[in-house]
């Protein structure tokens, strides 16, 4: 399909191929050994013991470790569960699939925000009370964090790491098929009731999306 893709290689004891999303975003595909959530079956000729299980792990690209990794492990309670070189690793909940955090360290170039980059990393709350104490823990200790946000499909609090990157914690409740059918998910654009009046609008600035299920 022409995608821009590096070969296969080997990190942290997992086989990674390394490609680029139209933007340029760098995306890995793991290959982790007891990741037994669903896999996404839609795709081609892809069997379902092939298929894509959802979020490894993130990469955080940082100038220095220590700040970040301090945060990550004394306050949000991660351990640090391997290094190769300028890598960390660091998990959460037994550190498997979907909990881990990655610190690629020493990078000098500062990021920008913009089309085709990650705004923020979203991390899960079960409920709302547990939201509302990592928001107290996180003042109690000196970290700027917003008010309780209602986003309609989840609440959010929001907060930077030392490195600049903006974290979110995000409530599951009460889900994305609160205003719509499960399996209609993504075929139309759902707006909360606050921004329903300027839907015109934001559907103009949007870019267009084409679905190709009959890709070869």
């Amino acid at each position: 399909m022409g995608v821009d893709f590096d070969p296969p290689r080997s990190r942290d004891e997992e086989e990674v191929l390394t490609f680029r999303d139209p933007d340029g975003m760098v995306i890995d595909l793991v290959a982790s050994e007891g990741d037994h959530r669903s896999g996404w079956d839609g795709v081609a000729d892809i069997p379902a013991e092939n298929a894509v299980r959802g979020l490894h792990a993130i990469t955080l690209s940082e100038r220095q470790l220590d700040p970040s990794a301090t945060m990550l492990t004394e306050l949000l309670g991660m351990q640090l569960s391997g290094e190769e070189g300028d890598r960390s690793r660091f998990g959460m909940a037994g550190g498997s699939s979907g909990a881990l955090v990655d610190i690629f360290s020493g990078v000098r170039d500062r990021g920008w925000q913009a089309g085709g980059t990650v705004h923020h990393v979203a991390f899960r709350a079960p409920d709302l009370a547990t939201q509302s104490l990592w928001q107290q823990e996180l003042r109690a200790r000196g970290v700027s964090v917003t008010d309780i946000i209602d986003r309609q499909y989840f609440k959010s609090i929001y907060f930077r790491e030392p490195g600049g990157v903006l974290f979110e914690i995000a409530t599951d409740a009460p889900g994305f098929a609160v205003d719509e059918p499960l399996l209609e998910l993504g075929r139309s654009l759902k707006l909360p009731p606050w921004l329903e009046p300027n839907r015109e609008q934001i559907a103009a600035a949007l870019p267009p999306l084409k679905l190709d299920l009959d890709i070869p």
